[in-house]
């Protein structure tokens, strides 16, 4: 477009733009933030899963030198009357005021100058209980008589989900259900009927920038510094808990070290705020790693799937009921347990298929989404379930899929059609990394090796909205204001390369600024590998809107900006370098809410993901150690933006899913997580990861996105933990239907296929 016109900006290893900040250590975060008269509060945690409160003595707390101030839910009330949140519902308080319903729920805060000083303060408080009934499974959840919330307040957030109301008297948040076809009908012509039950535990999405948040009250105003995926949510949210307009507080968020869906909505911003308020004065809250374990977790769940199949190989009917431990307080649990749930049939053309997927109150602490939205658990389930069925048939895993696999133009579950989604392609590749159809090494002795395969999809979340605005300076060179928060997966780079791709212009004069509600446009959230998809196209609207305004500006001085740099064509306008243009963008994808009763809906998502694995793995006989030598991920990701980031996301989801499989789990006694640190809760190091890393993107387009691109953060999670337990059992005929696969777990399974069992002492 001009002379200095870089091209092809789109679908190039562009190096990300903060690469070399967070290397040297220059790249800021709110953890480095020190501002003047600046109080740190520490937290005092329930000691109960369940109970009310009776008494809270913060006498001896007060007494500790230093100490500015003790604040309580009743002192909260001052400046918050109804201080409840939640994009649910608005079931958590800021601090708990009348019970506690978790082992580890914020019940009171110190602030001091000194951290360490409320640290100190914090130990000392006091509190009586009086204890109620407790319940921590989420399949006795449904009908325990210990009910964790009596009221429900529904939140409206989510314009998918109006009807949410909970049920009274129970402990489900949300029940959703989808019918297709006749099941009953289905299941009774069956030739032959399959029945699994399979479970996932809770685990932490374990940023290693644990959460913080600080709030600088001015006059009417609020300003937040935190590390949120969500500003636009939080400024919403605080606004309306304060009954303020959105004009008055300003919610800032720098680069994050990790989110992975930890840091959606309100986490640490309403308690800051409220105290900011209260003492006139900057507050900050840092969380330890140790206290990340009270906050939010990966939800547990138990699932049943049953299936019909046909002498040819065909599933004719799927039943599935999925159960959603979401601990004390909902969070976007009931939006996972609708958006993941009608996935439950998996990649599967299936007729005739039955779902139920319930969201559960526990008193566990707090679950919301993590790097997959739920799908991973399902995936765990329902690619089992298929390798059982195939083994059981006596068919080739890879063949028996194939067989029942969803192609484009055919109905997925929800009657919604299929694009431009890769799903046989994805799997044919992955099978072909593997090589599948050529002879495998058995290994020998103790030592038996196996492969498995294992294949899942999802829908990107809807109905969700991003704006974007470009600002074209007088020199050429330009910035993007946009709301989407770079923790780590790129989105920074790939922004600004769409805009270099529309303006022609070089990547380095492209500065994209930080999420600051105060300058950047509304994002819903960074969540669930839309920004890319949703933040993309309004980026492209943007600059595309900027361009057509420049190619005017151009035609109005009489010149061409084939020819003619941009910053003479400022010149030529205003006889100096002044000026600039102004481009916006927004992007709201088409979207048709499911049917409440029925859960049909025909236009369900804007796009699919897809995610396919491949392991191979070898297993001591004599140990139950399992080690997988080789990993292979796939996924159909549309046309990358930037091919290296598309690598690297791929693998970190792989191996964080990896954690999940193997090894981490969250140890519970009595409702106290009993291994809350990084000592007791073992995430994977680099001596435990496969030697062998392999990932790819398909070949593909996504009509709808970008540049032919969509979402790709969460795809390599989907199928990793199934693909593994498909090959233990390939191995050594051994299956599994519980995360984590441990060595002991491993081991106790061979035990009883020896026929001679470990008995517990």
């Amino acid at each position: 477009m001009t002379k200095t016109a870089q091209s092809g900006a789109v679908g190039k290893s562009v190096p990300r733009l903060e690469g070399r900040a967070k290397v040297t250590g220059r790249a800021e975060y709110v953890h480095n933030l020190r501002l003047p008269g600046m109080l740190h509060g520490k937290i005092f945690r329930s000691t109960i899963a369940h109970g009310r409160i009776k008494r809270i003595d913060v006498t001896a707390a007060r007494a500790v030198p230093g100490v500015h101030r003790v604040v309580t839910g009743e002192d909260i009330r001052a400046v918050i009357p109804d201080p409840h949140y939640g994009p649910a519902f608005h079931d958590q308080p800021i601090l708990a005021f009348e019970k506690v319903r978790h082992v580890g729920e914020p019940v009171a805060l110190v602030l001091a100058s000194d951290p360490h000083v409320a640290e100190e303060a914090a130990g000392r408080i006091v509190i009586e209980y009086e204890a109620l009934p407790v319940v921590f499974d989420e399949v006795e959840a449904m009908t325990s008589k210990a009910i964790v919330h009596e009221v429900l307040k529904p939140a409206g957030t989510f314009p998918d989900l109006k009807h949410l109301q909970g049920k009274k008297n129970t402990n489900v948040a949300l029940d959703y259900h989808l019918r297709r076809g006749d099941v009953a009908a289905a299941f009774k012509n069956a030739d032959r009927v399959f029945e699994h039950t399979f479970r996932t535990q809770q685990v932490l999405h374990v940023p290693l920038e644990p959460f913080v948040s600080a709030a600088v009250p001015g006059d009417g105003t609020l300003t937040i510094h935190t590390a949120s995926q969500s500003p636009s949510f939080v400024r919403i949210e605080i606004a309306r808990l304060l009954g303020w307009p959105e004009s008055k507080v300003r919610v800032k968020v720098p680069y994050l070290g990790g989110g992975f869906g930890a840091k959606l909505y309100i986490k640490l911003e309403a308690l800051v705020a409220a105290a900011a308020l209260l003492v006139g004065r900057p507050v900050k809250v840092s969380l330890t790693m140790e206290e990340q374990f009270y906050t939010l977790t990966k939800h547990a769940a138990t699932l049943r799937i049953k299936s019909g199949v046909a002498k040819d190989g065909r599933i004719t009917a799927r039943l599935c009921e999925v159960w959603w431990n979401g601990g004390a307080y909902a969070d976007i649990g009931p939006r996972i347990t609708q958006k993941s749930g009608f996935t439950a049939p998996g990649p599967y053309d299936i007729e005739n298929v039955h779902i139920d997927s319930y969201a559960l109150y526990t008193n566990l602490p707090p679950a919301g989404a993590l790097r997959g939205f739920g799908i991973p658990q399902l995936v765990w389930a329902y690619e089992g379930h298929t390798d059982m069925i195939a083994r059981e048939l006596k068919l080739d895993p890879l063949e028996f899929r194939r067989k029942n696999i969803l192609r484009d133009g055919r109905p997925q579950a929800t009657g919604t059609v299929m694009k431009d989604a890769a799903i046989e392609k994805t799997l044919d590749r992955v099978a072909a990394r593997l090589d599948w159809g050529k002879p495998f090494d058995r290994g020998n002795g103790t030592i038996r090796r196996g492969r498995g395969i294992a294949i899942g999809f999802k829908a990107v979340i809807a109905p969700t909205t991003s704006v974007a605005i470009v600002n074209l300076y007088a020199d050429g060179s330009c910035a993007l204001y946009s709301s989407t928060v770079d923790m780590g997966q790129g989105s920074d780079t790939a922004m600004a390369q769409i805009v270099a791709e529309v303006l022609g212009i070089r990547i380095e004069s492209i500065t994209v600024v930080h999420p600051d509600t105060e300058v950047t446009p509304y994002d819903m959230a960074t969540l669930g590998s839309r920004s890319t998809y949703h933040m993309g196209n309004a980026v492209r609207r943007a600059a595309e809107d900027a361009r057509d305004k420049l190619l005017a500006l151009a035609r109005e001085v009489g010149v061409s900006v084939e020819t003619t740099p941009i910053a003479e064509v400022f010149r030529k306008k205003y006889g100096m370098q002044a000026g600039n243009i102004i481009g916006t963008g927004s992007f709201i994808p088409n979207y048709q809410p499911t049917d409440h009763d029925t859960g049909q809906s025909a236009n369900v998502t804007p796009f699919w993901m897809i995610g396919a694995t491949g392991a191979e793995v070898e297993v001591d006989t004599e140990t139950g150690q399992v080690k997988v030598t080789r990993l292979v991920n796939v996924a159909d990701v549309g046309t990358p933006i930037n091919p290296r980031i598309v690598e690297t996301q791929l693998s970190g989801a792989a191996i964080m899913q990896f954690g999940f499989t193997m090894s981490e789990k969250m140890e519970f006694s009595a409702g106290q997580c009993t291994n809350a640190s990084l000592a007791g809760y073992k995430i994977p190091g680099m001596l435990d990861i496969p030697a062998s890393i392999v990932n790819e993107a398909v070949d593909s387009t996504e009509r709808g996105g970008p540049f032919g691109a969509k979402g790709v953060g969460e795809s390599g999670t989907f199928s990793v933990s199934p693909a593994i337990a498909n090959a233990i059992d390939d191995a050594v005929g051994v299956r599994l239907t519980t995360l984590p696969l441990t060595a002991e777990a491993v081991y106790r399974a061979l035990r009883v296929k020896q026929g001679n069992p470990l008995r517990d002492e």
